[in-house]
């Protein structure tokens, strides 16, 4: 796994570790994870998020969420739009709409890393970094 990627490699391991139902994930922890994070819990699809760590080791454990007594993974798909290959941005009229506004696009804006909800709230654009539904 090369570490070119820090976003896809995060959505991964929160992938994984709903497919597989673990109660928590680590990912190494830097500014944009945390913010990825944070507009995932303000959109439920995580539960809790905490540090653990010290300096450059630093992770964050995101404790995932279950619904139903199957344990349905609330995140169902998590997409990467925009990749270091090809990045992919839209202004305020042109930001996705997921699933007819059931999903999220995590958009990072001038204005830190947001839901498409709130960036046409606030009326700006940025890079779209990834869907989740």
């Amino acid at each position: 796994m090369s570490n070119h990627d820090p976003i896809s490699d995060m959505l991964t391991r929160i992938r994984n570790a709903s497919e597989k139902r673990h109660e928590t994930t680590r990912i190494p922890s830097s500014r944009m994870s945390r913010s990825i994070a944070k507009v995932l819990q303000e959109e439920g699809f995580i539960a809790e998020i905490s540090n653990e760590g010290e300096g450059a080791k630093q992770e964050l454990v995101l404790e995932l969420k279950y619904s139903g007594k199957h344990r349905q993974p609330t995140i169902r798909s998590l997409q990467r739009v925009s990749k270091p290959g090809l990045r992919i941005y839209k202004n305020t009229r042109g930001l996705p709409k997921v699933l007819g506004g059931l999903g999220v696009a995590i958009i990072s804006t001038s204005r830190g890393v947001m839901s498409d909800r709130d960036a046409r709230k606030q009326g700006v654009g940025g890079e779209v970094l990834c869907y989740v539904y």
